[in-house]
């Protein structure tokens, strides 16, 4: 079943780069009593996502902060190590984006957003969506119908949403 608005987001443990190495992430810690925004992408250093989803929050990361958002999340179906490499070569980890990893798709599987184009390699990765949650509660979602897309799913469509 694919999450919707209104639910809340279920419990995951995301994976995140920190000093010491790869570090679990719960995401019921990074929601409880804040506004956060979270985009999905097929993948790191992905056409789409490098060139389109991710500079879409790197503009738009100031003006979300302005609307009380509290954190602006990038997850992927990778590894942190992978995550970590993507957020600074793309200047969006220094423009306060936080790139966590899902990278066995359990958080992904769990919200209902998994798709699979193996003449690719792409296996069980994330749908492209955006979301913003209060408290853990999805307020708005924007699902792209193809993965090759980033129209209702960009930073500055999602800005507007809410």
């Amino acid at each position: 079943m694919t999450i919707s608005e209104g639910q809340s987001l279920p419990e995951a443990t995301l994976l995140q780069f920190g000093d010491k190495g790869p570090e679990q992430v719960a995401l019921a810690d990074k929601l409880k009593g804040r506004k956060v925004v979270i985009f999905g992408l097929p993948g790191a250093y992905t056409g789409t996502c490098t060139t389109a989803h991710v500079p879409s929050f790197m503009r738009t990361r100031a003006k979300f902060a302005e609307k009380g958002v509290d954190e602006v999340i990038c997850v992927s179906v990778n590894d942190p190590f992978v995550m970590k490499a993507w957020g600074e070569s793309t200047g969006a980890a220094a423009a306060g984006i936080t790139f966590l990893g899902d990278a066995d798709a359990s958080f992904t599987k769990a919200i209902g957003l998994t798709f699979s184009a193996p003449p690719v390699g792409l296996i069980d990765r994330s749908k492209r969506y955006a979301l913003y949650a209060e408290d853990g509660v999805v307020k708005v979602l924007h699902l792209e119908e193809s993965p090759g897309i980033c129209e209702i799913s960009g930073g500055e469509a999602l800005l507007a949403a809410i």
